[in-house]
């Protein structure tokens, strides 16, 4: 349910079909700025929030939701056919062609590393979410009550006494960042064994295995704002070591956009500061849970916090 890249060549980064995405693109209306978002839950609905919040200043607004995975909206962005869109933090390292500098590991260094690498291009970041959307393991709620497993020490003890069985992507399992980077820093390895490998990254299925003890899986792949983590009372276990790419979400949006509508800045940061990993995994879960609409979601949110009319 999220859109962030791994390496510029991932699966869902290419930029096969760019072209026609910006061809098939309506006329920009006069005057509008032109939000858009990726293609997975969580960009829709905080692309939602910021089509709604200036409409809600008065700016006419064209949507453009949904509009692709990472590189196919990062180039809009570039090139100008799209004003703003929200993107992750941690998306600089591959950006920026620095994956392997700690420095995408705290959050707010991988800020303001992108914001200053940004800002050289014309784009600048506005506030960012305090929530990680990084890769997370989580594991079914009655093993971790039972083992006490809470974070990713708890889980390396776990491997070693035999307990685990994984369910994750084959990325996952084998990029440098995800899987590796964990037993690297808790000083454990999984045996391939204990692991069910799949071709995808769609969490719901590594979480639903986990939490559904499919094929005697115990333990998921997942992100860290995933919608269905508490209706299927999966227990996440905490880095506090800090393996992971941190992947905050944040408006960026052109520097010409916003000289034209400086508003923008102090009307979105107090939204994106609300936006903290309980906020958005209860707003994920009303989409990929309960089948409501992402700008139904979204507004209903703003309103009841006040941030629209």
């Amino acid at each position: 349910m999220r859109g962030r890249p791994v390496p510029i060549c991932d699966r869902r980064a290419v930029l096969v079909g760019f072209g026609a995405a910006i061809a098939a693109a309506p006329a920009r209306g006069q005057g509008a700025v032109v939000v858009a978002s990726k293609s997975d839950t969580e960009g829709t609905l905080t692309g939602s929030m910021i089509a709604l919040c200036l409409e809600d200043l008065g700016i006419p607004v064209q949507r453009r939701l949904g509009l692709g995975p990472t590189l196919i909206v990062r180039s809009a962005l570039m090139s100008g056919d799209v004003d703003l869109y929200p993107e992750y933090t941690g998306n600089g390292a591959f950006f920026t062609g620095t994956e392997g500098d700690p420095v995408w590991k705290r959050a707010d260094g991988a800020y303001a590393a992108i914001a200053a690498a940004d800002r050289a291009k014309g784009l600048v970041w506005l506030g960012r979410a305090p929530a990680n959307n990084t890769w997370l393991i989580a594991v079914r709620g009655s093993l971790a009550r039972r083992e006490g497993l809470a974070t990713m020490a708890d889980f390396a003890g776990a491997v070693r006494r035999g307990l685990i069985l994984l369910a994750a992507s084959t990325e996952f399992v084998e990029s440098p960042a995800a899987l590796p980077s964990f037993e690297a820093a808790y000083g454990f390895s999984l045996p391939m064994n204990r692991i069910i490998s799949l071709p995808g990254g769609d969490t719901a299925v590594t979480a639903r295995a986990a939490a559904q003890g499919i094929s005697g899986v115990n333990a998921g792949m997942v992100y860290g704002t995933d919608g269905a983590l508490d209706a299927l009372a999966l227990t996440v276990m905490s880095d506090p070591k800090g393996a992971q790419i941190v992947y905050e979400v944040a408006p960026v949006i052109r520097a010409d956009t916003l000289a034209r509508h400086p508003r923008i800045r102090e009307k979105l940061d107090p939204v994106f500061a609300r936006l903290d990993a309980h906020t958005l995994r209860r707003l994920n879960a009303r989409i990929t849970v309960e089948g409501q609409v992402a700008e139904t979601v979204a507004r209903t949110f703003l309103r009841d916090a006040g941030f629209i009319a």
